[in-house]
C-alpha cells in the first residue's frame, strides 16, 4: 500500500494516543525525521513523499517500541543538551535540562580544573569543555559502558584533548594522585530513594539504568559518601554541585552543616521554582 509521509505520521500519532503516550504527534514526527535524516521542518515540505516499503517497516517498529514507553532517545539514539547533540543508549541516563541548571552554574564560575562525578553520557563534563575553552576536566564513572560513550560524545563535539575520562567509584581515583586539587566538583548522581524507584513511569523504570537512579534509602546514599572524599580533592574556595531531588535539599543541607570544612552552603532552584542544586564551598 503506497503511504506518504503525511499519511505515516496520521497512523503513527493515532497509534501512539490508543498506547496512551502523552504527546502523540511530536513523537511520530521525531522518530520519522531520524529515520528519513531530516529536520521536522522538511517533514512538512516533503508530506507527499511516498515511502518505500521498507521506511514504512521500520518507522512501524519504531512506533511500536515507542507504544511500549521506550524513551525516544533511546529509539533514535540522541538527545540535545545545552544546545549539543549526545549519544545516549541504554547504559547511561538520558540528560535532563534541570541537569542545564547545574551546567550553568558551572559556566558562571569557570573554573581552571574541575571534575564530573558519575559522568554518563557526558553531558556535564562535555558541555563545560565545550563553553569554556579554558577549562580543563576530569570526569569519572564507574560503568566502563558509560565511560565509552562519554569518550565518543567528546570526539564528536571537538573537546576530547580537554577532559579525561577515569573508571572508578566517585573521587577514589584521583585521592592519591599528588598534588591533585580542582576548582570545582559537579556530581549528578542517583539520588531516587529505593523505594520510589517503583513508582517511576515505565520509561524511566523499566529502560534507563537502575545504577543511575537507585540512591539508597533516602536519596542521598552516595552523596554522603561523596562529601566525605571531597576535602582530599577540591582546592580551598572551591565548589561542590550537587544536583537532587526537589525535596532534599534540606536533608543534604543538615548533613553538610555537621561537616567543619564546609560553608557558604546555597540552594539553586530550576525553571519550576523547585530546589534542583545544593552548592556549597570549601572553607
Amino acid at each position: 500500500m503506497v503511504q506518504t509521509v503525511s499519511q505515516a505520521l496520521v497512523w503513527a500519532t493515532n497509534r501512539l494516543r490508543e498506547k496512551g503516550i502523552d504527546e502523540p504527534r511530536l513523537d511520530a514526527e521525531v522518530l520519522l525525521s531520524y529515520l528519513l535524516g531530516m529536520d521536522r521542518a522538511k517533514l512538512y515540505l516533503n508530506r507527499e513523499a511516498v515511502l518505500s516499503d521498507e521506511q514504512i517497516g521500520r518507522f512501524r517498529n519504531l512506533v511500536e517500541r515507542r507504544g511500549l514507553r521506550e524513551p525516544v532517545a533511546y529509539l533514535t539514539g540522541t538527545k540535545e543538551f545545552m544546545s549539543l547533540d549526545f549519544k545516549v543508549n541504554s547504559s547511561v541516563l538520558i540528560p535532563r535540562p534541570d541537569t542545564e541548571i547545574l551546567v550553568e552554574e558551572i559556566l558562571a564560575i569557570k573554573p581552571a580544573l574541575m571534575v564530573d562525578v558519575g559522568t554518563g553520557s557526558g553531558a556535564i563534563a562535555i558541555s563545560a569543555a565545550y563553553y569554556l575553552p579554558e577549562t580543563r576536566v576530569f570526569a569519572t564513572d564507574i560503568s566502563p559502558e558509560a565511560l565509552n560513550l562519554a569518550r565518543e560524545n567528546a570526539i564528536n563535539l571537538g573537546v576530547s584533548d580537554r577532559i579525561e575520562f577515569v573508571q572508578g567509584n566517585l573521587l577514589t581515583p584521583f585521592i592519591n594522585r599528588p598534588n591533585f586539587r580542582v576548582d570545582l566538583i559537579a556530581a549528578n548522581l542517583p539520588y531516587i530513594p529505593g523505594e520510589v524507584l517503583k513508582e517511576l513511569p515505565d520509561e524511566v523504570r523499566k529502560y534507563e539504568p537502575a545504577l543511575a537512579l537507585d540512591g539508597g534509602c533516602e536519596g542521598l546514599d552516595l552523596y554522603k559518601s561523596l562529601i566525605g572524599q571531597v576535602p582530599r580533592v577540591l582546592k580551598s574556595g572551591g565548589r561542590l554541585l550537587m544536583e537532587i531531588g526537589y525535596n532534599q535539599s534540606g536533608l543534604l543541607a543538615d548533613f553538610l552543616t555537621q561537616i567543619p570544612c564546609f560553608s557558604g552552603i546555597r540552594v539553586i532552584k530550576d525553571l519550576s521554582g523547585r530546589d534542583r542544586v545544593v552548592s556549597v564551598a570549601m572553607a
